[in-house]
Parts: C-alpha cells; sequence; structure tokens
C-alpha cells in the first residue's frame, strides 16, 4: 500500500513527467519538515526504505522514488548514465517545489547522490552515500550483466543479486523480507535494468570527489561484499571534509540495519 501523501492535492500525484520517461514517487512526513530525498538501489523499489520510514517521518519530510526502468516508473528508450539519473532527481524537486533537499542515497542510488551534488551543487543541502562507490565494479561484469539480463531476464541473476543484499542470517531470520526484495527486483524491466548496468559500467567520480561541496556522510558495512569498506573510504577519502560510518548488514544496510542506518543519517543533517 501506498503511504499516506501530506502534499497539497496538487502534487499528490504519484506520477512525475520527466522528458522521456515517468517517475513514480511518494511523499511522507510533516510538510513543513525538511526535505530529506531517498534514492535507491539498482533492481529495488521505493519500499526498500520502509523499514526506515519511521525513524525519520517525525521530523523528515521524506520522498521516495522508483528508479527509472524498475518498479511503476516507465523505461525510456536506449541507454543513459548517471548523469541522466541525477537529472531524475531534479525533476522531482521541480514537479514538487522544492529548490533544496538533503539527499541520501544507497547503491545506485548513492552515486546517483554524488552525481546529482556534482550535477546540482546549488540545490543539494546535506548529502549521504551509502554502500556504494565513486566508481563500482568493472565495465566487463557490468556488460556482462547487462547481457545476461537482456538474454535470460531477471530471474537469472535474481537470487545471486538478493543474497548479496542481506547477510545470510538476517535473511534466514525474515523469509518475508528477503520475499518482498525478491519480487521487487523482478518488477524492473529487464531493458531498464540492464541500462542502469551500463550506466554503472561507464561511470567513475573519483576524479571529481573533491569538487562535492555538500556536507557528506559516507556509509560501509564490513558485511558488504559489492561495495566494500575499501570502496567506500575512496568517497570518504575524496569528498572535502566527508565523514565515515560503519552500519551492520550486507549491502542493503537500509533494510538489515534500520536503526543504527538512521541514527547516522539523522545525526549528520542535524
Amino acid at each position: 500500500m501506498r503511504p499516506h501523501c501530506h502534499l497539497p492535492i496538487l502534487l499528490c500525484m504519484p506520477t512525475v513527467h520527466a522528458r522521456t520517461h515517468d517517475l513514480y514517487v511518494t511523499v511522507d512526513g510533516p510538510t513543513d519538515a525538511p526535505v530529506l530525498l531517498l534514492s535507491g538501489s539498482l533492481g529495488s523499489r521505493l519500499e526498500m526504505w520502509d523499514r526506515l520510514l519511521p525513524y525519520l517521518t517525525p521530523t523528515r519530510r521524506v520522498v521516495r522514488y522508483d528508479l527509472r526502468g524498475h518498479g511503476r516508473s516507465t523505461t525510456p528508450p536506449g541507454d543513459w548514465t548517471v548523469t541522466d539519473l541525477a537529472d531524475d532527481i531534479a525533476a522531482i524537486l521541480d514537479h514538487l517545489q522544492i529548490e533544496r533537499a538533503d539527499l541520501a542515497g544507497i547503491s545506485l542510488g548513492g552515486q546517483t547522490a554524488l552525481a546529482f551534488a556534482l550535477r546540482h551543487p546549488d540545490r543539494l543541502d546535506r548529502l549521504v552515500v551509502a554502500n556504494t562507490g565513486a566508481r563500482i565494479g568493472s565495465v566487463e561484469s557490468w556488460t556482462d550483466r547487462a547481457t545476461t539480463v537482456r538474454e535470460q531476464g531477471l530471474e537469472a541473476i535474481a537470487d545471486t543479486v538478493i543474497d548479496g543484499w542481506l547477510t545470510p542470517p538476517f535473511a534466514t531470520a525474515h523469509p518475508a523480507i528477503r520475499a518482498a526484495l525478491r519480487e521487487s527486483f523482478l518488477a524492473a524491466d529487464p531493458a531498464g535494468y540492464a541500462a542502469c548496468c551500463l550506466s554503472l559500467a561507464h561511470t567513475d567520480l573519483r576524479p571529481q570527489l573533491a569538487e562535492i561541496a555538500a556536507p557528506t556522510l559516507v556509509i560501509a558495512s564490513p558485511g558488504d561484499k559489492g561495495t566494500t569498506t575499501e570502496v567506500l573510504r575512496v568517497i570518504a577519502d575524496g569528498v572535502p571534509h566527508a565523514t565515515y560510518a560503519e552500519v551492520p548488514g550486507a549491502h542493503l544496510t537500509a533494510v538489515e540495519s534500520p536503526d543504527e542506518f538512521a541514527a547516522a543519517v539523522l545525526a549528520h543533517l542535524a
């Protein structure tokens, strides 16, 4: 069920029309609270943030969305870059008539948040990036994954991906959460997922990290094999005056450890 939108009725429409596609958006929390926009992982839907929401909405107006090609957002034609993904966030802010916001992103959403900080610095207050990298993986690994998905569909990689999102003890103890994540993963458009893979294949923001001016929190997890603590340290060392924190979990720390994740985020935003 979609969370209740606390915006005036004109802005409660769940779809934001970008130039070539539609983005599905929800807004929760007090209308007059500071805005925090959340950008999710490759292969997720906005529900990946559900366990975090109770910690954030008492003091934040939380904006969430399905990435292009994911969930209820549509897939534009062709391939795209992380810059295009960053511009999707700007389109959402424009639609909601929000001039500036705090931004938190995880995995692909974290890399998108870095790109937003570089491309739209005048619209960003504070930045949180988690379980991500300025450079993630290799051209070959992402190109191979895109090819697999285009030829065999998302089912071919679903269990491998989900097993990397959660630690085995958590997945065993919470089978319903794992099942919901898997269902959300399979709800993505294979063409959209593959295009996001190619975006990751060709993105390297390491040379530009020093240009990010927003106060930045970098969150890593020792259990994350996809974006290791060393990968997150590159961001923390490259962004001026960034702070670094570790939260228990694997790749989706916001799902596995929402209390500790939220505490780190709210402390930074405060």
